[in-house]
């Protein structure tokens, strides 16, 4: 039996992993690629309304499956994906780019082709989407069996995304050399950590926690990330911490854990987890937490670094000691296996809020968000798009089991819509609940189009408070033109764009909320609510020596 073509080759490496849908926008480059994902029988194209929408399609989908696909063709079909692509990158989220190239023919003849300067230079573009990834190739028959090990390893490694390439005329060459299965994604060992400084690490760790009185854990991200969520359960169990989360970090294991305080971002944490995090004498920071602006409330964390020790992904910092090549898998089922039993301090059990709002009130934020909580059910994936919405639903208790995913570093608005889709696909046995502001919505919100397309039923509210709301308070000054939007009717949106038996709704006062999120609770297709929001309800504009702080002023 002869082997596969390039193409045909990659894509059933990669479907390996357990990736069943691609994500991306047809380009005659990519014809290749194209052709061989729709025949294939492990994989579903899905077809974006544009690339970048396919780029946070594919970061949405990683989040839960672990790994994402997407292609586009060379030049414009890359580069249009490339804020996305970036974005996974800064967020650790492995997701395979695929790229179709001009023919070797074409670019060894110095022909002048479509989707270039005119200029008769070829790969000019390929170094701006190489700084997206942690590894990048360009296949021909003859390496691509080696190649594809080599750039899988290092993107799961260190879960960031990696580009692989290839000519038209490569690609429908069969591969040479013996072809790899591939294993599932669940089934690859973690990095091998070395032995001595393994020992060395853990040593450390459990000297500094059997000298402490009341030490606390900050969980990161990137344990959801690696797929070490019940490496983190057996350490808090085998040691009784409490444990917080940033915002970033938020739900990366379930909230219902007894052992969670709630919600660390300096002065906006949680009841007590402040002082908790910041009066503890060892932070036991897992995984990395970021201390950017947006996740810690413009730098107002306050814990002491002294009182710090990281274990990172792939090595572990004591003091000044750094320990290394270390996997964060082995330090964690070493330190539940040698951990000191602390006694669990009495953690106050989560007060739902109380919903606010008479009924014949207009919408505002605080009635809205009062009664999204008691509409989240557990296990729902609840996607909050960067602004407003995100320090709002940050604060808020998810029930049980029910995840949380925003971007609180890169930030790119208009994220979320995209990430919905991905989502979905990616675990359509939980509702994924979609909230973002109308601002955001405008950048994206064709991807709707996408998702009716696909079949896909999450749940969006869209807040239409008809401006980039955080833009508004970040500037200082009330009233700037260039914060205003145009004054879209968001709840028609799904029907233009092709949404069949979707349940969509415009609500202004609270007994349409209530009436809409009870028809969406029941609904088994998917839903949209355009929430309208009046124009001052956006928050007070920062304080001066607030912002300050944000764009390091004086």
């Amino acid at each position: 039996m002869s082997n596969p073509s390039v193409v045909e080759y990659v894509v059933q490496r990669l479907a390996a992993l357990g990736i069943e849908h691609v994500f991306g926008v047809p380009g005659d480059y990519a014809f290749p690629f194209d052709d061989a994902i729709e025949s294939s029988a492990a994989v579903t194209w899905v077809a974006d309304a544009n690339e970048l929408n396919a780029a946070y399609a594919a970061d949405g989908y990683a989040r839960i499956r672990g790994a994402a696909i997407m292609c586009t063709t060379y030049a414009v079909g890359e580069l249009s994906a490339l804020n996305g692509v970036m974005g996974s990158k800064a967020e650790h989220l492995p997701v395979f780019h695929l790229v179709g190239q001009p023919s070797t023919r074409l670019q060894r003849g110095h022909r002048i082709v479509h989707h270039s300067f005119g200029d008769r230079v070829f790969g000019n573009f390929q170094p701006s989407s190489w700084v997206s990834a942690c590894a990048y190739t360009n296949l021909t028959p003859e390496n691509t069996v080696a190649e594809m090990e080599r750039v899988i390893a290092e993107a799961l490694a260190n879960r960031q995304p990696a580009y692989i390439a290839v000519a038209e005329d490569y690609a429908y060459l069969p591969v040479q050399g013996e072809p790899v299965a591939g294993i599932p994604l669940s089934d690859v060992p973690p990095r091998p950590s070395d032995p001595h400084a393994l020992d060395e690490a853990v040593d450390a760790l459990l000297k500094r926690l059997k000298s402490a009185k009341h030490p606390v854990v900050l969980a990161a991200y990137t344990v959801g990330r690696y797929g070490l969520q019940q490496g983190l359960e057996k350490f808090l169990a085998a040691s009784g911490l409490p444990y917080a989360t940033t915002p970033m970090d938020k739900a990366v294991i379930s909230e219902s854990h007894p052992q969670f305080l709630g919600m660390y971002s300096g002065p906006k944490s949680g009841d007590g987890v402040r002082e908790t995090v910041e009066g503890a004498d060892l932070v036991l920071n897992l995984g990395g937490v970021v201390f950017s602006d947006i996740n810690t409330m413009f730098y107002m964390d306050a814990i002491d670094p002294a009182c710090m020790v990281t274990v990172w992904p792939d090595y572990v910092e004591v003091g000044d000691t750094t320990f290394s090549p270390l996997s964060m898998a082995d330090v964690l089922r070493r330190l539940a296996e040698a951990t000191p039993k602390f006694a669990t301090p009495a953690i106050s059990s989560p007060v739902a809020p109380v919903v606010t709002g008479d009924t014949d009130d207009l919408i505002s934020s605080a009635s809205f968000y009062s009664r999204l909580h008691g509409f989240l059910r557990p296990r729902d994936i609840v996607v909050a798009e960067t602004g407003m919405c995100t320090g709002c639903m940050a604060a808020m208790h998810l029930p049980d089991g029910a995840a949380f995913h925003n971007q609180s570093l890169w930030a790119s608005i208009g994220w979320a819509t995209g990430a919905a889709l991905g989502t979905s696909l990616a675990d359509p046995r939980r509702r994924t609940v979609l909230v973002t502001g109308d601002g955001a919505h405008q950048m994206t919100a064709n991807e709707i189009g996408a998702m009716g397309r696909a079949g896909v039923k999450p749940v969006i509210f869209v807040l239409n408070n008809g401006m980039y709301g955080l833009e508004e308070i970040l500037s200082q000054h009330e009233g700037h033109d260039y914060d205003r939007l145009a004054p879209w009717e968001y709840h028609l949106l799904p029907k233009a764009l092709g949404c069949k038996d979707w349940f969509t709704a415009r609500v202004t006062t609270n007994a349409e909320l209530d009436a809409a999120l009870t028809r969406a609770g029941q609904q088994n297709d998917a839903s949209y609510i355009e929430v309208v929001l009046q124009h001052a309800d956006i928050g007070p504009s920062l304080p001066r020596s607030l912002t300050n702080r944000i764009y390091e002023t004086t």
